[in-house]
């Protein structure tokens, strides 16, 4: 009986890879190597990938996931978001410290599978220790508000 129900189990997962696979521009599943990578939007520092998976992080209301891919070294300053953002760090380590002012004494490191969440309003900032990718997800828009408004990309 157990050796029936893998089997079927096993078919059923197939059969919905190969819809998956088929199903084109409306795709809801990937593989690494589907997912594209582009420039981040304005307000991120330039040097880093992003990838939309899901939704669209812009639009007025919605959900939407995306994935951030950076360069050893790479730094996001201090910033805090009007609606919870929620972090899977998919490969490399995030390190992550809490507050107004850039500090990595002051950082935890979050090594690839950890998960963490930051509720509205609670200002933070980021580095990546090797090439990291992260992967965020929340409800639209999504949006960056700088501690210190000569930090945000989009203003120089």
């Amino acid at each position: 009986m157990r050796k029936l129900v893998l089997g079927i189990l096993s078919v059923c997962f197939a059969v919905c890879a190969a819809a998956v696979a088929q199903s084109g521009s409306n795709q809801n599943a990937f593989t690494p190597d589907q997912i594209k990578w582009g420039p981040p939007p304005p307000f991120v520092a330039p040097g880093a990938q992003l990838a939309v998976i899901e939704g669209n992080p812009m639009a007025s209301s919605g959900d939407f996931t995306i994935r951030l891919k950076m360069p050893n070294g790479y730094k996001i300053a201090p910033h805090w978001h009007p609606k919870r953002e929620n972090v899977t760090v998919i490969s490399g380590s995030f390190k992550v410290g809490m507050g107004d002012k850039f500090d990595q004494t002051k950082m935890t490191t979050f090594p690839a599978g950890s998960f963490a969440y930051l509720d509205p309003d609670m200002h933070h900032y980021a580095m990546a220790s090797g090439e990291t990718i992260v992967q965020v997800h929340g409800m639209s828009p999504l949006q960056f508000n700088y501690v210190n408004p000569a930090d945000d990309p989009s203003k120089r």
